[in-house]
């Protein structure tokens, strides 16, 4: 029988954020300093990552230390070098015996256009993230990594909704599943449970759709870079290799894709992480149909946690 958690109780796993409400931008770092079996999915065409590479399962490595999402575009890839900063000092990472290189996967998502485009994070951001890491408490919302995040972009800027991060964990027996994730797309979002619009797009009589408006315009060249891309991470405690968390990471995706219409365009650079701890053992598919399901009600929970910020409403109006 599932049981609803709170994504801290996942053991071996600390998550801190930092952030600049100014700037609405910043970063989310989720650390297993024992070391997590990592693999990644990648989708849409317009991916910032790091290190995702490193986690084919035909590579040496076979564990992370830590996971980034952080705002900022390509230029928030440098909160990455604070967070090996910081693991480097607490002695975490993979050995080379003259030190040991921590393994920090990441990616980054499209916020330049609210607040300060200037303000991105950095390494300096991202050790105050780790210094913010604990498994006592994740804030949702308007932090970290989904300071700056928006959605509902089909019209502009001058049209979205406030996104947010958002996270949601199940217990099925011993094994736990949580997922954590940024919100940034191009298009709506959906409660799949009843089909309500709990995000989209603002026009002159109410909320719209992205799915339809984009039918309307086929074969106009829209510029619809500013501003996409979801990013998130499973984590759990079953034993996974890179090939399996992979197929974890892959099988998540289904929870962007029920939950953001559209989802994968050619303008997001949607991209899902999957950690396993090692400690019980799970089957995949179950797990991967379970990450799904998790994965979904981390969206909608970062869209209803949201608030406005700089001239972009949430979806509660608060």
């Amino acid at each position: 029988m599932n049981r609803e958690i709170s994504i801290n109780e996942i053991d071996g796993f600390l998550i801190g954020h930092d952030q600049d409400m100014q700037g609405a931008t910043g970063v989310t770092v989720i650390i297993c300093p024992q070391g997590a079996s990592t693999g990644v999915d990648v989708r849409g065409g317009a991916p910032g990552t790091r290190e995702t590479d490193l986690l084919n399962p035909t590579n040496l490595v076979d564990k992370a230390h830590a996971v980034m999402l952080a705002g900022g575009s390509a230029f928030g890839l440098d909160g990455a070098s604070g967070i090996m900063r910081y693991l480097e000092e607490k002695g975490i990472g993979f050995d080379v015996e003259v030190t040991k290189v921590p393994i920090v996967c990441g990616a980054v998502l499209f916020d330049l256009t609210v607040g300060d485009w200037r303000a991105r994070p950095d390494g300096e951001m991202g050790y105050r993230a780790c210094l913010n890491a604990s498994n006592r408490s994740c804030p949702r919302g308007n932090v970290g990594a989904g300071t700056g995040a928006t959605v509902g972009k089909i019209l502009g800027m001058e049209r979205a909704v406030k996104g947010g991060l958002g996270t949601c964990a199940v217990q099925v027996g011993d094994v736990k599943i949580g997922a954590i994730v940024a919100v940034n797309c191009l298009g709506d979002v959906i409660d799949p449970s009843d089909g309500t619009v709990v995000a989209a797009c603002r026009t002159d009589s109410g909320p719209g759709n992205t799915e339809d408006i984009l039918s309307q315009s086929m074969g106009e060249n829209k510029n619809l870079l500013a501003g996409n891309t979801t990013i998130g991470a499973i984590l759990t405690n079953a034993e996974l290799t890179k090939a399996q968390a992979t197929k974890v990471a892959s099988m998540a995706q289904n929870g962007y894709a029920r939950t953001m219409r559209p989802a994968h365009t050619l303008f997001d650079g949607d991209t899902i992480f999957a950690m396993g701890t090692g400690e019980v053992q799970a089957d995949v598919s179950s797990l991967g149909a379970i990450a799904a399901r998790v994965m979904e009600r981390a969206v909608i929970d970062g869209i209803r946690s949201a608030r406005d910020l700089c001239g972009v409403p949430s979806a509660t109006g608060k």
